[in-house]
């Protein structure tokens, strides 16, 4: 009887690259501070919560934020971000206890190498069952501060900036 053996190809093993030490600068504890807009005509609506960001091998970083989500009460969300050494984009996912949609990430540093544009698609905040385009954009202050802002494309081509979070290390 012939049994079959897997040969480990040394190219399965990634290796860290810069973009994913970029990454690893939001490994820690952080508390957040979060200022919603949801329409001209409403006043900014704020919160406040925790996140856990943790490495999985270098590669990838695990963060797990719980706290309040303005109109939604307490919420837990669970993001993913790597860099993907063969498309050279940084990918990821977003998803929160107050919703049933997976947010998928597609992106890459700006020009300066100092905030991480991910782009992504989901439901439309019109609530008719639409999809629109959605942007993030996390940016350094510091090393123990950054923010996290987050835009809707418009009908006329323009990002609108509806949210921002405010993080600071524990």
């Amino acid at each position: 009887m012939e049994t079959n053996t897997i040969q480990q190809d040394s190219t399965m093993r990634a290796e860290p690259q810069n973009e994913h030490q970029w990454l690893m600068k939001l490994v820690g504890d952080w508390t957040y501070e979060v200022e919603v807009t949801m329409g001209a005509d409403r006043p900014p609506e704020k919160a406040v919560g925790t996140e856990s960001v943790r490495s999985l091998g270098g590669l990838w970083i695990l963060a797990e934020g719980q706290g309040d989500m303005p109109g939604c009460g307490a919420a837990t969300t669970i993001i993913t971000l790597g860099y993907n050494s063969e498309t050279k984009r940084y990918t990821g996912t977003f998803v929160g206890s107050m919703m049933t949609h997976l947010w998928v990430y597609d992106g890459e540093l700006d020009a300066t190498q100092k905030v991480l544009i991910l782009d992504s698609e989901g439901p439309a905040m019109s609530g008719e069952g639409k999809m629109a385009k959605y942007r993030d954009a996390i940016e350094f202050v510091s090393e123990d501060c950054w923010t996290m802002t987050s835009y809707i494309l418009d009908d006329n081509g323009k990002w609108q900036g509806f949210m921002t979070a405010y993080y600071q290390r524990r």
